[in-house]
């Protein structure tokens, strides 16, 4: 079994910034694709960021300028620094891992619980 846990979630005010992590468990020896996404209350999940084993980035283009995602493979670890943070980044982020090996075999997809962020003053 694998398991995202995110953190870092949290309240703050426009234009303040947070950091946020989520930690992959579960006998894993590599993860293809980490990434975010968001939703907000109403709304369908949307990418935030993705980043490939090989450091391959890929941002939605609200986020572009004022969000930074890196990845730590030997930890199986991706960040999501977020500075400028507006109201509307206000939403539920949630952690995703893909094209995961473990040693019990192949997982294609998996997601976190998500941790709420809300941007309000």
């Amino acid at each position: 079994q694998v398991q995202l846990v995110e953190s870092g979630g949290g309240l703050v005010q426009p234009g303040g910034s947070l950091r946020l992590s989520c930690a992959a468990s579960g006998m894993i020896f590599s993860i293809s694709t980490m990434g975010w996404y968001r939703q907000a209350p109403g709304k369908q999940r949307d990418l935030v960021a993705t980043i490939s084993s090989g450091g391959r980035i890929n941002y939605a283009d609200p986020v572009k300028g004022r969000f930074t995602i890196s990845r730590d493979n030997a930890k199986s670890t991706v960040y999501l620094q977020m500075n400028s943070l507006k109201p509307e980044d206000t939403a539920v982020y949630y952690c995703n891992a893909e094209g995961i090996q473990t040693r019990s075999g192949p997982v294609r997809s998996t997601w976190g619980q998500g941790t709420q962020v809300t941007v309000s003053s």
